[in-house]
């Protein structure tokens, strides 16, 4: 039997967290609050509803992905499999929600992004390599390449007389 999937908007309770296996594999942890908003038909006014929190995390290019491009606060759109995480502590068995992330990114309904793909042995979208081992500290990097990558087919090539029109 599947692990039920769980898809929706979700905000970012805290800046993802990048850490590193023994054997060096990446895996991001990213603190997730979906809530359910309503307007109230008698005020008119909009009310928050319940907040499931749960943890989700990704791994290998996709969770290197995920620390150089979403910050705490940022409004997502992700989808993944729900499972359940169970440790013993100290004698005390405890169990969580998790979401295995198999796809996440900020939603465009109040707010804008600049999607670069990244380029094989590269570790997230504005190129660069950060070492392994370090997490990304603050915002994501904000520069962006002065040329475009050279199989980008939306380049635009004046002097060879390309146009701005799709490649198809």
């Amino acid at each position: 039997m599947a692990l039920p999937t769980l898809s929706g908007v979700a905000r970012l309770v805290d800046d993802p967290e990048l850490r590193f296996t023994p054997s060096g594999k990446p895996v991001a942890d990213v603190r997730l609050a979906f809530n359910a908003r309503r307007l109230n038909p008698t005020t008119n006014q909009w009310e928050d509803g319940d907040t499931f929190f749960v943890r989700g995390s990704a791994w290998e290019l996709h969770a290197e992905n995920i620390a150089e491009s979403l910050a705490k606060g940022m409004e997502v759109m992700v989808s993944g499999e729900l499972r359940t995480e169970r440790w013993e502590k100290d004698g005390v068995k405890h169990e969580r929600p998790a979401l295995m992330i198999r796809s996440i990114g900020p939603t465009l309904a109040y707010a804008t992004a600049k999607v670069t793909k990244a380029a094989p042995g590269q570790n997230g979208a504005q190129g660069g390599t950060q070492p392994r081992g370090q997490a990304q500290q603050g915002r994501p990097q904000q520069s962006r390449p002065t040329q475009p990558p050279a199989d980008d087919p939306w380049a635009i090539d004046n002097a060879r007389g390309h146009s701005d029109e799709p490649p198809f």
